[in-house]
């Protein structure tokens, strides 16, 4: 394997908890069956994009999608000494998609600290006070979006989900937040792989890179995830936006190509005796095209309504 390769592969680690057995067996109907409410789900909240606000069908859609892949990572979960109630709680009140670590009676995360607690919450009361308190202050739709969205993000990926991570620690669980400061990045690797999202960047490492890399090749494969992520933001934020069609993708295309670019052989070289060079890069690339990611149609047309619906404009 090429270093290029071989550092490309860091950007997608291997799950720790290694499958000790399956306890549904293999073959084809066990695969369809755990792919099968995936399917179900997007199709039912798919019907109904007409007949609902485009900000319900994109929550509808998001919901489908992510309680689709909570069941096929549980579906696929090897560990079976667990007990009932984690299943539960690992299914209707974790965001992660670790169901190894998470129902592993075995695994303990360290108890949180007082600190961890009151950055939890700092950044949820944040998140609230930019969705109902400055969201109304822009003084332009846009911003006024832009902020509601930021809000939105920190209210419940940086807080919210953060301060659930820390009640399963305080439980027993090994529940890793899934936003790990991602400010802190220090290259797109870092950025994509570690820090932004952990909870997806496993479900796409285990369903998607693992099954092509062999086959594609470790690049082929990684731009393949990208690929794949952008098709997703494309049908959570642009076909309930009715526009910018095809710009999420774009994004992640974009991101995919810098992961690339940063570990060449002679770009890593110098970037390594830059450092502050290499996280401007992670920066630019990351943050400028951003508004192709969340761009005006979805602004516009799926976060100002929500904002009104919710009482915060």
């Amino acid at each position: 394997m090429s270093r290029i390769s071989k550092d490309i592969v860091e950007f997608f680690p291997a799950p720790a908890h290694k499958n000790r057995f399956h306890i549904w067996g293999t073959g084809f109907w066990h695969d369809l069956f755990g792919w099968l409410p995936l399917l179900i789900l997007t199709a039912i909240a798919w019907i109904f994009r007409n007949a609902v606000p485009s900000w319900v069908f994109m929550w509808t859609m998001a919901l489908a999608l992510f309680f689709g892949c909570k069941w096929l990572t549980w579906w696929q979960c090897p560990v079976n000494d667990a007990a009932m109630w984690r299943h539960w709680a690992y299914l209707f009140a974790w965001p992660g998609m670790d169901a190894s670590a998470f129902l592993d009676p075995h695994r303990h995360a360290p108890r949180p600290e007082l600190r961890e607690w009151i950055a939890a919450m700092l950044k949820t009361f944040f998140g609230a006070a930019m969705v109902w308190e400055f969201a109304k202050l822009a003084p332009e739709p846009l911003l006024m979006g832009w902020s509601g969205l930021i809000g939105c993000v920190f209210l419940l990926h940086f807080g919210t989900f953060h301060l659930l991570a820390l009640g399963w620690q305080a439980l027993g669980a090994d529940a890793q937040p899934i936003m790990r400061a991602p400010i802190l990045a220090k290259s797109l690797a870092e950025f994509w792989g570690v820090r932004w999202n952990a909870a997806f960047n496993l479900l796409v490492h285990k369903l998607i890179f693992r099954k092509l890399f062999r086959h594609v090749g470790v690049i082929g494969a990684t731009l393949a995830v990208f690929f794949v992520s952008g098709l997703i933001h494309d049908l959570l934020l642009s076909i309930p936006a009715r526009g910018g069609y095809g710009l999420p993708t774009l994004y992640f295309l974009l991101q995919g190509l810098g992961l690339c670019l940063e570990n060449w052989k002679p770009v890593k070289k110098w970037t390594q005796g830059h450092p502050l060079a290499h996280r401007s890069f992670t920066i630019a690339v990351t943050a400028i095209p951003a508004f192709w990611l969340f761009h005006p149609p979805f602004i516009r047309n799926v976060i100002l309504p929500m904002l009104h619906a919710i009482g915060a404009t």
